[in-house]
This record gives C-alpha cells, sequence and structure tokens, in this order.
C-alpha cells in the first residue's frame, strides 16, 4: 500500500517535534479521519524583501501517510523563501514521496495548509 519512501519517512520522520519560541505556527486538521498536523518556522531575514525558513518542524497526531507527508514537506521547505514554499503541491509531495494511495492524498493537502498558516502567522505577527 505504501511506498518504502513513505514507511522510511513514517518510521524515522525527518525534523520531527516543537520549536520553541516559533516564528511562525499553523495547524491543518481532517474531521473525517482524525488527522491533525502543527508546522512550526523559524524565519531569517536575508534583506529587507526576502525571508527564509530558518528552520521548519512538525508534530502530527495521524497515520503513516499523515506523518510521511509532514516529514516530506519539511524536507523540502527548509531554506526556501516564503514564495518558493508557497509553491510546494500536495502533488509535489507525493511525487518525492514515490507516491501515495488516492485516500491518503489528502494528507499532502493538510502538510501544505498548515505551511500555508504557518507563514500567514508568522506575517500577522510581524505587523503587530
Amino acid at each position: 500500500m505504501y511506498t518504502k519512501k513513505v514507511l522510511q519517512h513514517f518510521t524515522n520522520p525527518h525534523n520531527y517535534g516543537k520549536i520553541k519560541s516559533a516564528d511562525g505556527v499553523g495547524e491543518a486538521g481532517n474531521p473525517v479521519c482524525g488527522d491533525i498536523m502543527k508546522i512550526y518556522i523559524k524565519v531569517d531575514k536575508v534583506d529587507e524583501n526576502k525571508e527564509i525558513i530558518k528552520d521548519i518542524k512538525f508534530e502530527t497526531l495521524g497515520c503513516a501517510a499523515a506523518i510521511a507527508t509532514s516529514s516530506m514537506l519539511t524536507d523540502l521547505a527548509k531554506g526556501k523563501t516564503f514564495e518558493e514554499a508557497l509553491k510546494i503541491t500536495s502533488k509535489d509531495i507525493a511525487n518525492e514521496l514515490l507516491g501515495l494511495p488516492p485516500m491518503k492524498m489528502h494528507c499532502s493537502n493538510l502538510a501544505t495548509g498548515a505551511l500555508k498558516k504557518a507563514i500567514e502567522d508568522y506575517k500577522i505577527k510581524i505587523q503587530q
């Protein structure tokens, strides 16, 4: 059912944990399956117009696909500008994991949604 890469990210997730005093936090969940993802970002301002995701971590309660997609998202987003990170799609995550079962594609949508919310949270905080 799952590819080797999905199982690797499930059994040995990358960037798992919480960033204390994160610059932005985003959460996404699916009430139908019960998956909940929380993404934490630490931002580095390179210059006035450019910010990068210096560090990113996740906490996910869910199935193997939910944990694997969260892990892969953090790998793909780390070191990227906001613009680059927001271009990461659910298909990009699934492709990097060498495929997901169709009924588990919603997990990659949750991951990108949580990242978007973390970036939005950061932007709100710096405007205050």
